[in-house]
C-alpha cells in the first residue's frame, strides 16, 4: 500500500496561447495538459522516489485516459481512481494577464470527481500511509468536504502525518462550509504550506510572525510560507530560516506550488530533514515554472540536481 496519499480532482488544462488573451474574445488555446493540483502533487512526489497514490474519479473519455496514462507512466498507484461513465473529466481553461495573474474557468463542480463520496475512502488504503496530503481547492462541495474529513480521521488513527496546502482564494473563505473545513484541516495538520496571502486570509492577521504563532497554537509542527519568486520561509516552533529563490524566466506558474509540496513531502517520507527537503522543494517549484503545462514541470531528483547546478546553487546530495 502507498506511503503518501492524496484525495482530489484530476482534470485537464487548456491554456490560452497568447498573454493578454481573454475569455470574452475568440482566441487560440493549446492542450489538453494533464492537471489538477492533487494530481500534480502526487506525480511529483512519486517521481522523487516515494510510493504514492491518489483517490479520485475521471470520466470515461480521452481526458481521463490522458491523465491516468500520465500518472501510470510516472509510476503513481492509480488503483483508487474510478471511472464515472455518466460524467466527463474536469476541465480548467486558463488565460494569462500582462501582470502575470491568471483567470480560470473550471468545470470541476459538475465533472466525474464531483461524484466522490465518503464510501470511496476505505481504511485499508491507509494501511501503510506515512503522509496524507490535502488541499483546500478539493473541498468544492459538501460531500467532498465530508470525504476528506473522513480521510483525515482515518489518517490520524493510522498515525500518518498530515500536510495541508490551503490552495484557496480570498473569496473562498466567504463560504461558511469551506471556511469551517479549512479551519478543521488546519487544526489537524502537522505541516502547513500556505502562501503569504493565504496565511493572512486564514488567520485574519496581517503580521506574518503573529499569524504563525496563532497557527502553532493549533499543534501544527512545521509551517512553510511560500513566497513565489522570493523563495520561502520555514518556521519550526521557536526557529525559522529562509530559502532563497532561483533566478528563472517564468513560462507557466501553474503547478509550481504543487511540485514544491510533492518534493517536500516525498523527501520527508524518505527520512530527510526539513532543511534538506525544502531546499529541493524550492528548486522543484522554480523548475516547474519554467515549463509550459501544469504537470510538464514535475521532475526527478536527478533533474533537480542538474537544475540546481545550472543555477549556481549548492550541490545538495541526498
Amino acid at each position: 500500500m502507498p506511503e503518501i496519499i492524496t484525495i482530489g480532482e484530476i482534470l485537464v488544462e487548456i491554456m490560452a496561447k497568447s498573454v493578454g488573451q481573454t475569455f470574452d474574445e475568440t482566441g487560440e488555446f493549446i492542450g489538453p495538459f494533464p492537471s489538477g493540483a492533487p494530481a500534480i502533487f502526487i506525480d511529483q512526489a512519486t517521481k522523487m522516489g516515494s510510493s504514492c497514490a491518489i483517490v479520485s474519479k475521471v470520466g470515461d473519455d480521452g481526458f481521463g485516459r490522458l491523465n491516468v496514462g500520465r500518472l501510470q507512466r510516472d509510476k503513481v498507484d492509480v488503483r483508487f481512481i474510478d471511472t464515472v461513465h455518466e460524467k466527463t473529466t474536469g476541465i480548467a481553461f486558463v488565460t494569462y494577464r500582462e501582470n502575470g495573474d491568471r483567470d480560470f474557468i473550471f468545470t470541476v463542480k459538475d465533472s466525474a470527481v464531483s461524484c466522490m463520496t465518503r464510501d470511496d475512502v476505505k481504511e485499508e488504503i491507509f494501511a501503510n500511509c506515512n503522509y496524507f496530503h490535502i488541499m483546500g481547492c478539493s473541498a468544492f462541495n459538501e460531500e467532498m468536504i465530508e470525504t476528506i474529513k473522513k480521510a483525515i480521521v482515518i489518517a490520524k488513527i493510522k498515525n500518518a502525518q498530515i500536510s495541508f496546502d490551503p490552495n484557496i482564494r480570498k473569496e473562498t473563505m466567504e463560504d461558511e462550509k469551506i471556511r469551517e473545513f479549512i479551519l478543521f484541516a488546519l487544526k489537524n495538520c502537522d505541516i502547513f504550506l500556505p502562501s503569504e496571502e493565504e496565511l493572512k486570509v486564514i488567520t485574519g492577521i496581517g503580521n506574518e510572525y503573529e499569524a504563525v504563532q496563532v497557527v502553532f497554537e493549533q499543534n501544527v509542527r512545521s509551517i512553510i510560507v511560500k513566497r513565489g519568486s522570493r523563495g520561502c520561509r520555514v518556521y519550526e516552533d521557536v526557529s525559522s530560516f529562509d530559502v532563497e529563490p532561483y533566478e528563472i524566466k517564468e513560462v507557466d506558474p501553474t503547478g509550481a506550488g504543487d511540485c514544491f509540496a510533492g518534493t517536500l513531502i516525498s523527501l520527508l517520507n524518505q527520512g530527510k530533514s526539513i532543511r534538506e527537503a525544502v531546499q529541493y522543494a524550492n528548486a522543484a517549484g522554480a523548475y516547474a515554472a519554467t515549463k509550459k503545462g501544469p504537470m510538464e514541470g514535475t521532475a526527478t531528483l536527478r533533474e533537480l540536481e542538474e537544475f540546481i547546478r545550472e543555477k549556481g546553487g549548492n550541490n545538495l546530495c541526498l
